[in-house]
């Protein structure tokens, strides 16, 4: 049998964001710093160069660790794609450190303990979605209520020099 190996995912939205706190929770699992990958995407897709990376590092066995289910993606119907692949199609593992009953590592043919995770993972890909579009309506008010206010988005005009026309 092979030699389980625990991967860390830490996921920010931007080049802005800190990932520290994601990386203290991995080292402190414990996952090597070797085996953690870092992407600066925002969490619409999996269509993310370090996600996919570890993708293809996954063996049977091994352990994928996230700190909370929204840093593994936000689309309902793709995080729970990507669960059923990792537990169904590669027979890894996945914990999710914020929510405990989120660790399929729990097995041992427990009916009960499956339909939990099962029935709480719908629920946090419900709520991920849910959150997902109340960011979309809430950007779209606040631009919205900017320009009412006057506000001018995109970079300023420039003047057109005299000579323009001559050129």
């Amino acid at each position: 049998m092979q030699q389980q190996k625990i991967y860390g995912y830490i996921r920010v939205s931007t080049k802005e964001q800190n990932e520290d706190r994601q990386l203290i929770a991995m080292r402190e699992f414990p996952v090597e710093k070797k085996n953690i990958y870092l992407d600066k995407f925002s969490g619409k897709d999996f269509n993310r160069p370090q996600y996919q990376k570890l993708m293809r590092r996954i063996k049977k066995n091994d352990v994928i660790v996230v700190k909370s289910i929204d840093r593994l993606g936000r689309g309902y119907e793709e995080i729970q794609n990507q669960w059923r692949i990792i537990t169904k199609e590669k027979h890894a593992n996945i914990v999710v450190l914020d929510m405990p009953l989120l660790d399929t590592r729990q097995k041992n043919d427990d009916v009960m303990g499956t339909f939990v995770a099962d029935l709480v993972l719908q629920i946090l890909c419900y709520v991920a979605h849910t959150e997902r579009s109340n960011i979309r309506q809430r950007q779209a008010e606040g631009i919205a209520a900017a320009r009412l206010r006057g506000v001018r988005f995109g970079r300023p005009r420039k003047a057109i020099p005299d000579a323009f026309w001559k050129l």
